[in-house]
C-alpha cells in the first residue's frame, strides 16, 4: 500500500505537515512524519532510516532548512547523495528557502487566521512579504510581526491548516506542495 514517509529536521515541520497534507492527498494514502533532532541528525540518520523502512511502496520526502547555508543546490545534492546512499530510489528533497517560517510569511492571511491576530494579511503588499524565500532571518521577522505570539512547534501546528495550498509568493513552499502532490499521484 502506498504511504508518504516525510523526514524531517525537527518537530516544527511535522507540525505544520500535518494540517498542510490532508489537504493535498487522498484520505486512503496514509502519510508519516519523522522528525529528526535537527539537520545533523538527518543527515547521519536519513539513510538507514530510508533503507530500513518495512512499506516497499512508501514514497519519501526529506524537508531541510537552508538557514545560513549559501549554496542551496549543493546542500540539496548532499541531501540527495544522503538519500541514495539507502539503496532506494525516487526519494524527493525540498529545502526550505532559508527557514521553514518563510511558508508563512508568504501567507499572512494563514498566520492571521492560526494565531487569531488581526491586520497581518494587509502588510502581504509589502516588498519583503511578497517574496519571502529571500529573507535569511524568516523566523526572527514572523516573532517580529506576530508580536511574540509565534512560536516553532505551536504555531506552525496553528498556522498549518491555513497554508494557501496555491499561494506561490514562496517558490520552495510552492515546490514542496508539488512534490507532495506528485508523491501521492
Amino acid at each position: 500500500m502506498r504511504e508518504l514517509v516525510f523526514l524531517l529536521e525537527e518537530e516544527s515541520a511535522k507540525a505544520m505537515l500535518e494540517g498542510l497534507v490532508p489537504r493535498l492527498v487522498p484520505a486512503e494514502i496514509p502519510f508519516r512524519c519523522i522528525p529528526f533532532e535537527g539537520k545533523q541528525d538527518l543527515q547521519g540518520q536519513a539513510a538507514r532510516k530510508i533503507r530500513g523502512y518495512q512499506n516497499p511502496d512508501a514514497r519519501f520526502v526529506l524537508l531541510h532548512d537552508q538557514d545560513s547555508n549559501p549554496d542551496c543546490r549543493a546542500l540539496k545534492a548532499h541531501l540527495v547523495a544522503v538519500c541514495q546512499r539507502s539503496g532506494r530510489a525516487g526519494v524527493v528533497v525540498r529545502i526550505a528557502c532559508h527557514e521553514l517560517e518563510s511558508f508563512y510569511l508568504a501567507d499572512l492571511a494563514a498566520v492571521e487566521k492560526g494565531l487569531h491576530l488581526s491586520g497581518l494579511a494587509g502588510r502581504q503588499a509589502s516588498r519583503k512579504y511578497r517574496s519571502p524565500d529571500a529573507l535569511a532571518n524568516a523566523a526572527d521577522e514572523l516573532n517580529r510581526l506576530t508580536g511574540g505570539v509565534y512560536q516553532k512547534v505551536s504555531g506552525s501546528r496553528a498556522i498549518g491548516p491555513h497554508l494557501d495550498v496555491a499561494n506561490t509568493r514562496s517558490a520552495s513552499f510552492k515546490n514542496l506542495v508539488e512534490a507532495i502532490r506528485r508523491a501521492a499521484g
